[in-house]
């Protein structure tokens, strides 16, 4: 500030040294939401793994360990591939970076077109449409698919059947792990944290009622309708989500901008996935040349071992949102910060889980 009087200009005196960043008053308020987001997250998990484990051993009790369960688990190879490419890896992966920038824009720029619409409207039609496809190509693909994934298979046509079957599950897997990622990133986290609840409640569903009339079959239809229930769950809270002020929405429909994605990026997470997936295909195609039954009993093992990776992926689960936030309002030490408290964190989960499963093999199996 200047004035009309001269001055004698004070000594220097040193720079105050800025105070050390604290919590801060919101900090309180984010962490008792995180926290609340991993206890809903967390409990809903487990009980979409504990439904998941109930299948497995209904699917043990119904059909045991046979040709007819090698058919299905065939089949359940597309689901079992479409889930962790389309729910966990590719839509998240992608997505909820992308509607986390949009949110960010959205609060930067509170006049202007909505770009949480905006993306939207760039990928949604885009994404039915690729969905609606595969399906498609897989059902009418499906004897040259079970030759590739099972060529020993003594009589295919079981296996066909439940393949057709299951492939409509890859459009409604698609949709709830699209609809899954916009939540997440608006922080919510209750509907997409019951998705493999209403999946396996289908499944039981099901098998409960027709394992005697329809066989195999049954657990192959209740893939299917449980995967209509997962997409089935989200539509309402994304539209609630979406919802902006009526000034503001109008000029989004008016918008000819949008914020587009690169299709491209997706090619590492699928290579990922497949490549994590690589086992069960391995097991399938050299399973299917062994007694029938082997197929089903590297399933069951694998379905157990996989309860600690479970419990890792929750940590991810709640924070990824937070980390992909973060990247885009440019806050990188906060990014770092909880990435490296989530892989100690996880780490230390997996690590425990594998041991004890290692060493309590044998427990594990007779109880179950």
């Amino acid at each position: 500030m200047t004035t009309d009087r001269p001055t004698v200009a004070p000594p220097a005196l040193p720079a105050p040294r800025p105070a050390p960043p604290g919590p801060g008053p919101a900090a309180a308020p984010r962490s008792r939401v995180l926290a609340r987001a991993f206890g809903v997250t967390a409990v809903l998990s487990a009980a979409g793994s504990a439904l998941g484990l109930l299948r497995d051993l209904l699917l043990a009790r119904y059909f045991g360990a046979n040709q007819g369960t090698d058919a299905f688990l065939v089949a359940w190879t597309v689901p079992e591939t479409a889930a962790p490419l389309l729910i966990e890896d590719a839509m998240s992966f992608l997505m909820v970076p992308a509607f986390a920038l949009a949110l960010v824009l959205r609060e930067e720029r509170p006049d202007g077109p909505d770009p949480v619409r905006q993306v939207v409207r760039a990928t949604l039609p885009w994404l039915l449409l690729a969905l609606t496809t595969l399906s498609l190509g897989a059902a009418l693909g499906a004897p040259q698919l079970v030759d590739l994934l099972a060529p020993g298979l003594a009589d295919p046509r079981l296996a066909v059947t439940c393949t057709r079957i299951t492939a409509i599950t890859v459009l409604p897997f698609g949709v709830a792990g699209y609809l899954a990622a916009a939540l997440r990133a608006h922080h919510r986290f209750t509907a997409p944290a019951g998705i493999y609840v209403a999946y396996n409640l289908g499944i039981l569903v099901v098998l409960l009622s027709c394992h005697a009339l329809w066989g195999v079959r049954s657990a192959a239809i209740g893939v299917a309708l449980g995967s209509l229930l997962m997409a089935g769950l989200l539509i309402g809270p994304f539209l609630r989500a979406l919802r902006t002020a009526p000034g503001r929405a109008a000029r989004a429909r008016r918008s000819r901008n949008a914020l587009v994605l690169i299709p491209l990026a997706l090619l590492p997470v699928g290579a990922f996935t497949l490549t994590r997936q690589a086992q069960v295909f391995i097991e399938r195609y050299l399973g299917s040349g062994l007694p029938p039954g082997t197929i089903s009993h590297l399933n069951y093992a694998a379905k157990v071992s996989q309860l600690a990776m479970t419990a890792g992926i929750l940590i991810c689960t709640v924070t990824f949102p937070l980390v992909a936030r973060a990247l885009a309002a440019g806050d990188l030490t906060a990014a770092r910060d909880r990435v490296e408290k989530d892989l100690g964190q996880a780490a230390a989960v997996v690590l425990l889980g594998t041991a004890f499963l290692m060493a309590c093999a044998p427990s594990v199996v007779a109880l179950l």
